[in-house]
């Protein structure tokens, strides 16, 4: 299994500050529309395909992988994909919350395996040090954070 974890502030010196509400709006939106905040290329197709009063399910192809996802948003707090079809299985979070100095967080964390894969196997192995490392998941909420705000500046958020 691939246990990883990543933290980044919100709002770090020198940058646009967002709100708790404008960050929401950013990981909502880019769970609705991934192909909004991944390289251009990289989504190729991301479809909402059924819609709850507290879930919703995507259908997507990222990195030529056709996935199937539950989406569960906990308002202003955290949204939790978890992974129904796809080269993967398990559950990715990602969630706002201040620390002890009441600076407002994003993190990430995950807890995944990957199907048909010898678990703790070479490619499980390498899924986690890609994860871990430095363009893994903390890259991915900085550039998550940096979409939200050209979004906001846009008026498209």
């Amino acid at each position: 299994m691939i246990y990883s974890t990543a933290t980044v502030p919100v709002n770090p010196e020198g940058e646009t500050p967002l709100t708790r509400a404008e960050a929401w709006r950013g990981l909502e939106r880019k769970a609705r529309d991934a192909r909004l905040f991944l390289t251009a290329g990289l989504c190729t197709r991301c479809d909402v395909v059924e819609e709850s009063p507290i879930h919703f399910v995507r259908e997507a192809t990222i990195g030529g992988q056709d996935l199937r996802e539950i989406i569960t948003l906990d308002q202003q707090g955290k949204v939790t994909f978890f992974q129904v079809t796809g080269p993967r299985e398990g559950a990715i979070i990602n969630e706002l919350f201040e620390d002890g100095d009441g600076q407002l967080q994003l993190r990430f964390y995950c807890y995944i395996g990957l199907r048909g894969k010898e678990p703790n196997g070479p490619e499980e192995q390498a899924e986690q040090a890609q994860f871990d490392g430095e363009n893994g998941y903390k890259a991915a909420l900085r550039s998550t954070l940096k979409r939200t705000r050209e979004l906001l500046a846009e008026g498209k958020l």
